[in-house]
């Protein structure tokens, strides 16, 4: 199967273009694992930064730690998106764009990993655990062969996505007009199975990831591809820590 022609527009036929002139200029598994790693490192560094500025200002004044941490949330989150659409339309500067991207993250999520362990002592801790082992699940799923990555399933899964981003756009929109969508928040049945689906969308598109890879690396792809895998591979699993996350901390406010 081509993987050019994948439904995914962000790995385009471009994408794919041989401008290498030997072997050691084409993409690998290994190469890519080792750059995921390095991305994660650089995630926990950044994460050290803002969990630590955000504790200790409460060991001062507990009324101090969003205010403390708040300017790297936005720096965080507006530098990783641009960063981010960057990737996505340079990849040929991925090597450089993406590391950055796994800085800027790591600052939002410290900071927001922190508030939610203020409020649920222990949430993060398990949100991490359970972040590696969906992800680790995920693959050995993937490389057994029990679940095939079809074109059937990529469209599904990638409709499944479209929608809930839809759905968040949607309540981000109302909620600045004061209507926000209730069963997004909270910790009611229909709150908690939503976060239950989105995991589940989350950790299938893990698998999309490690078949991409495997695909490009089989191909051919240059040798910056492996960080634009890894760049893939790094915004599912941020998304799917920060949705098991909201569902930890729904479950937790029941209690």
């Amino acid at each position: 199967m081509n993987i050019t022609k994948s439904s995914n527009p962000i790995f385009k036929e471009q994408v794919f273009s041989k401008g290498y002139t030997s072997a050691t200029d084409v993409m690998t598994v290994n190469g890519t694992i080792n750059k995921t790693a390095l991305m994660l490192l650089i995630v926990v560094a950044g994460a050290v930064y803002t969990w630590g500025k955000f504790f200790n200002a409460i060991a001062v004044n507990p009324e101090a730690g969003t205010a403390a941490v708040l300017p790297w949330l936005i720096v965080g989150g507006i530098g990783g998106l641009i960063t981010a659409l960057v990737t996505i339309f340079r990849p040929q500067h991925s090597g450089i764009s993406a590391p950055v991207y796994a800085a800027f993250e790591g600052l939002l999520l410290g900071g927001l990993s922190a508030m939610f362990e203020m409020m649920y002592p222990g949430v993060v801790m398990r949100a991490v655990a359970l972040t590696l082992a969906v992800f680790f699940i995920m693959l050995f799923l993937f490389r057994s062969g029990i679940i095939k990555v079809t074109e059937k399933f990529k469209m599904g899964i990638f409709a499944a996505t479209a929608g809930i981003a839809i759905i968040y756009f949607v309540s981000f929109i109302g909620s600045m007009f004061g209507a926000p969508m209730s069963f997004l928040h909270g910790n009611s049945n229909m709150s908690i199975g939503f976060s239950l689906v989105v995991v589940g969308i989350a950790a299938l598109n893990l698998v999309l990831d490690f078949s991409f890879i495997e695909k490009a690396s089989n191909s051919g792809a240059p040798k910056y591809m492996e960080w634009y895998g890894a760049f893939g591979l790094m915004v599912t699993l941020i998304w799917l820590y920060l949705e098991i996350l909201r569902l930890l901390s729904k479950l937790a406010s029941r209690n």
